[in-house]
């Protein structure tokens, strides 16, 4: 699965003053440029340093791509060989600065990045935290609220094997559930029906009082936003789990 670039610096820092520089930072200038496949992270990483050293900046800005290029690979001998050869055609005193910084960088042990933050890279919407309603899951799952306003949404993720019990949202009128899914791959099932893949795209609709499962494929994990349609006396009921049997026999 390749890694995806996901920036909010810009939104952090100015979203509120300047919005538009703030989405052209996140949403182009990494969103779009930095994901572009047709050059590999590490080198991309290491020419962003070069550009940077060749203009002078050695603020924490240059520290952090300085970071962003040992995490993707470039060892500290490239470093200071592409440092020093920069430093022919950019100026002896800047090579000096940069190699400040990136004797700091190097000196710092990588942290190990877990299997969630592998998978975080790969979409756009929060993981989030442990799920609190995990009693009713079989496996490790993550919940990101990302509205509670209007229309309620949240972002659940589950781990490899990770699904929820059957369960069914009642209502009078209305209610029921909507399935986006924004990662990875995993299955819905209706209670009498064949289940129902699901991957980047695929929106399921889930009436009320309709008996049913969804989560993770065995060897994937898999992130839905879940919205909540509004109905008169709405309430969720939680059922048994998915059989091991049953849920061996998706694929």
């Amino acid at each position: 699965m390749k890694e995806k670039i996901v920036q909010t610096a810009g939104r952090n820092a100015l979203g509120q003053f300047a919005p538009a520089f703030a989405h052209f930072n996140d949403d182009v200038l990494f969103g779009e440029n930095w994901n572009n496949a047709d050059i590999d992270l590490k080198t991309r990483s290491l020419i962003t340093v070069v550009a940077l050293m060749a203009q002078g900046i050695t603020d924490s800005s240059l520290k952090y791509h300085i970071t962003n290029a040992k995490a993707h690979g470039v060892t500290q001998k490239e470093m200071a060989a592409a440092i020093t050869h920069v430093a022919f055609y950019a100026g002896w005193p800047k090579a000096w600065a940069v190699f400040n910084l990136a004797k700091e960088v190097y000196s710092e042990p990588i942290e190990e990045a877990t299997e969630k933050d592998r998978y975080q890279n790969t979409i756009f919407f929060p993981v989030g935290e442990p799920n609190p309603y995990g009693q009713f899951f079989v496996g490790q799952s993550y919940l990101a609220p990302l509205s509670t306003g209007q229309v309620p949404i949240f972002n659940v993720t589950f781990e490899p094997g990770c699904r929820n019990n059957w369960h069914i949202h009642h209502a009078k009128s209305g209610g029921g559930q909507m399935l986006v899914c924004v990662g990875g791959r995993g299955y819905y099932q209706e209670w009498g029906s064949k289940p129902v893949e699901m991957t980047p795209g695929r929106v399921i609709n889930i009436p009320a009082n309709v008996k049913h499962w969804h989560g993770a494929a065995a060897d994937c994990w898999f992130s839905h936003l879940a919205l909540e349609v509004p109905g008169e006396d709405a309430s969720t009921e939680w059922c048994e789990a998915v059989s091991d049997e049953d849920y061996k026999n998706l694929d």
